[in-house]
């Protein structure tokens, strides 16, 4: 007797459900066996053959759709049809590597949205007496600088790696980090904005810190969006930023008006 088995027990030498068998068989993809005598549907070894093929091309990846005909087709349509699913996979491993790659860096925050040379900036704050939180704050700065002038992300970062390297600028740095916690009107804030812009002044590598940050298009905006990131929460810090920016102008130096666009 050609037919000897079940559906249940084809399924399970085939490696897949019942439920998928009887799917196969809608799409005609597996040809339906007759009921015998009992009102049994038997499969025999030629119906077991096709049903591991195409489970197996289904599982290489090959949509349902294109399996029956690819089984029918001779062997030179085949075998390009088979080149043709390999090309196909191996863009989606690529795209999942990808995305896999992403979720490594998702992994940490600073890898999802900077690049390794920025990573590399941050991770170097905290050995240069940097807390937590002021690390933070220079990675907000650093995306929204990567985001909002991108053409200049680059030089910036340049320019930061340079500025780190000089103890007076890092001193300044943590300084004007502290007045995170003072009052707007601490006398303290007029001296450091004078500090700051001196040392800007009698530094002009570290001064592209400031400058660079003028994209080309909306120049302001942008500028602003990056330089006043976190007023609302540090008033004090806003005002220390404005005066630098208005003894800079007063100097000469091009720095965006708050009133310009």
């Amino acid at each position: 007797m050609r037919n000897e088995v079940t559906i249940g027990q084809a399924a399970a030498f085939a490696g897949v459900t019942v439920k998928t068998v009887r799917h196969y068989h809608k799409l005609g993809l597996v040809k339906e066996p007759e009921r015998d005598s009992s009102g049994y549907r038997r499969y025999g070894s030629a119906d077991l053959l096709r049903l591991v093929q195409v489970r197996t091309l289904a599982g290489a990846g090959v949509p349902l759709a294109e399996i029956g005909p690819l089984l029918d087709a001779d062997s030179a349509l085949f075998a390009n049809a088979v080149a043709d699913v390999e090309r196909q996979l191996t863009k989606r491993i690529e795209e999942l590597t990808a995305r896999r790659d992403t979720l490594h860096r998702l992994a940490d925050g600073n890898r999802a949205l900077l690049p390794d040379r920025a990573v590399a900036l941050l991770e170097q704050m905290p050995g240069l007496g940097f807390t937590a939180d002021e690390v933070t704050a220079a990675r907000e700065s650093c995306v929204l600088a990567k985001a909002l002038v991108p053409e200049g992300f680059d030089d910036y970062l340049t320019h930061v790696e340079h500025a780190l390297q000089d103890t007076r600028f890092v001193a300044l740095s943590k300084r004007a980090a502290e007045t995170a916690t003072w009052a707007p009107d601490d006398a303290r804030i007029d001296e450091l904005a004078t500090a700051i812009a001196d040392h800007y002044l009698a530094n002009p590598a570290h001064l592209k810190i400031v400058t660079g940050l003028q994209a080309r298009t909306e120049a302001a905006t942008r500028y602003k969006l990056v330089a006043h990131h976190g007023e609302e929460q540090a008033p004090a810090s806003a005002q220390l930023v404005t005066l630098v920016e208005a003894k800079l102008r007063s100097a000469g130096i091009h720095i965006p008006r708050p009133d310009s666009r």
